[in-house]
């Protein structure tokens, strides 16, 4: 299913994050007051508002309520990310992603309703996308522009199963290289089977990931 996202501020992080998940196939509304910005995405948005995220009615007025996910993406203004957020939460907003400078403001973001919290350094824009994207992926870590690691939990058709029965390298063309079950990874046995809350770590190639994602 189609995802819809709002990504609110088009700095270095959240044009990326927009032109990823667009790219994925999700559609995507773009919000921000500069217009210079608005126009570098053209062609990667389904929608572009031209708007002051800074003023409670303009963000009122996105209808972010429509929306699978809000991207609050405007760490340098902690107000503004804050009431961004509220209102999302208000709106009854699914999945509310916002970004941070600080421990500090992930904090606060946390406890006034945002989901996920990004810190730009330690994820990039397409990172979260395939995150964001996916209902499957957990986490996500590029090696290099072929192979990259995913966690996800086990597929639901997977549980019960074990490694030998699902041939997941035949079939997936991807390798679990780890399992997770309570506190510690361990190296998977592949007699073992597999349980729903276990978290599993699978090395595949991008182009197999949709394979994954289901």
């Amino acid at each position: 299913m189609k995802k819809s996202i709002a990504v609110l501020g088009l700095g270095k992080y959240g044009a990326s994050l927009a032109k990823n998940m667009y790219e994925m196939g999700a559609d995507v509304l773009i919000v921000d007051q500069d217009q210079d910005k608005l126009k570098e995405l053209n062609g990667f948005c389904t929608a572009a508002v031209c708007a002051d995220i800074t003023n409670e009615d303009e963000v009122i007025s996105l209808g972010l309520k429509n929306m699978d996910i809000v991207a609050v993406a405007m760490a340098g203004n902690l107000a503004a990310s804050i009431m961004a957020v509220a209102v999302a939460k208000e709106q009854g907003v699914p999945l509310i992603v916002a970004k941070s400078s600080s421990d500090r403001m992930t904090s606060i973001l946390k406890k006034i309703g945002a989901n996920k919290v990004i810190v730009p350094e330690e994820y990039g824009g397409e990172q979260s996308a395939r995150i964001l994207s996916s209902d499957t992926f957990l986490d996500y870590f590029k090696v290099d522009g072929n192979l990259c690691m995913i966690e996800i939990n086990p597929l639901q058709k997977w549980v019960g199963k074990n490694m030998m029965e699902l041939n997941v390298r035949k079939n997936y063309n991807a390798n679990v290289i780890a399992l997770k079950r309570g506190s510690s990874w361990k190296i998977l046995d592949p007699a073992e089977a597999l349980n729903a809350d276990d978290l599993l770590l699978i090395v595949v190639e991008r182009k197999d990931l949709h394979r994954l994602n289901k």
